[in-house]
Formats: C-alpha cells, sequence, structure tokens
C-alpha cells in the first residue's frame, strides 16, 4: 500500500495528463503492481491511464516488454537501460504517450551484483526522449518499494512537465 504521499503525486499526473490529452503505460518489476494501484486510486485516471505489466521475472521483461535478451543477459534485470527499455516497451504494447518503468532490489537479498536498495526509474515519451534516475535507497522491503513508487511518479510529473515547455 503506498502513502499520501504517493496518492497526490499520482492526482497531479492524472491532471497535467489530462489537460494535455497524454496518456500514459507502467512497467513494473519490484513494485509488483504498486504504481497502478496508486494511479487507479485517483478518480477518473481511466481518461489517460491506459495500463501496466508487471514484469516481476526477467524472462517477462525480454518476453512481454521486448528488452534486449543481450542486455538482460550482459548486465541482468536491474540496469538503466532495462529500465528504459521497460518503459519503451510499455509505451508501445499500450500504446501511450508516456511510458513509465521501475526496476531494482527491494531485498532481501542482492541481485544482479546489485545491492538491496538499488533502484531505476525511467520514463520514454514522444520522440524517442527518455529520462532515468538512479536511486540507492534504505529500509526494509516495503519502504524501497514505497520509496520507488514516490519517485518515479516523480520523475514522471517532471518529465511530462518538461515536455511541456518544449
Amino acid at each position: 500500500m503506498t502513502g499520501p504521499a504517493a496518492a497526490e503525486l499520482a492526482s497531479r499526473a492524472h491532471t497535467l495528463l489530462r489537460g494535455r490529452g497524454e496518456t500514459l503505460a507502467v512497467a513494473e518489476s519490484l513494485t509488483g503492481g504498486l504504481i497502478g494501484a496508486t494511479l487507479t486510486g485517483v478518480p477518473g485516471i481511466s481518461a489517460v491511464f491506459r495500463g501496466g505489466v508487471i514484469a516481476y521475472a526477467t524472462r517477462a521483461k525480454a518476453d512481454v516488454l521486448g528488452v534486449p535478451a543481450a542486455l538482460l543477459a550482459e548486465h541482468g534485470a536491474v540496469h538503466p537501460d532495462v529500465a528504459v527499455a521497460m518503459a519503451r516497451g510499455a509505451r508501445g504494447l499500450l500504446k501511450a504517450t508516456f511510458g513509465l518503468a521501475v526496476t531494482g532490489v527491494a531485498g532481501p537479498e542482492p541481485q544482479d551484483g546489485r545491492p538491496v536498495g538499488t533502484v531505476y526509474t525511467a520514463l520514454a515519451g514522444p520522440d524517442q526522449r527518455h529520462r532515468v534516475l538512479e536511486l540507492r535507497l534504505e529500509g526494509d522491503r516495503a519502504a524501497i518499494r514505497e520509496r520507488t513508487v514516490e519517485s518515479a511518479l516523480s520523475l514522471l510529473l517532471d518529465g511530462v512537465s518538461e515536455t511541456t515547455a518544449n
């Protein structure tokens, strides 16, 4: 479950996207659907939210979202380029203006040589533009997942706002 900060960010994202007539799709790994759940808690979100993919297994990232198998083999699932590929995959699959993705290690054990708390979130938009953010989060599994949702929604707001200025 996410808290009030994430709910406020989701509401702001809804308002911004709706005002622009744009849409969003998500690809989630470590959050397991928390971003989608937070977004769908906003009344009227169906006007902008196309849906999401929970690609928890590495193989699902390749099979469903089109993350290159060679990228996964070389770097593992917790890598900034994987986050970007997931965001682009969700955007294309669900035919959305923006794709938002998260991949990382919530714990309890490291993964792909990355310590617990390593998270990458990415936003893919029109014209192949993208943003990626690396996070080093602390706390237990629930806290890492909650902070990931908040960080991803903040990245969404910043990225969409930036495209407004251009």
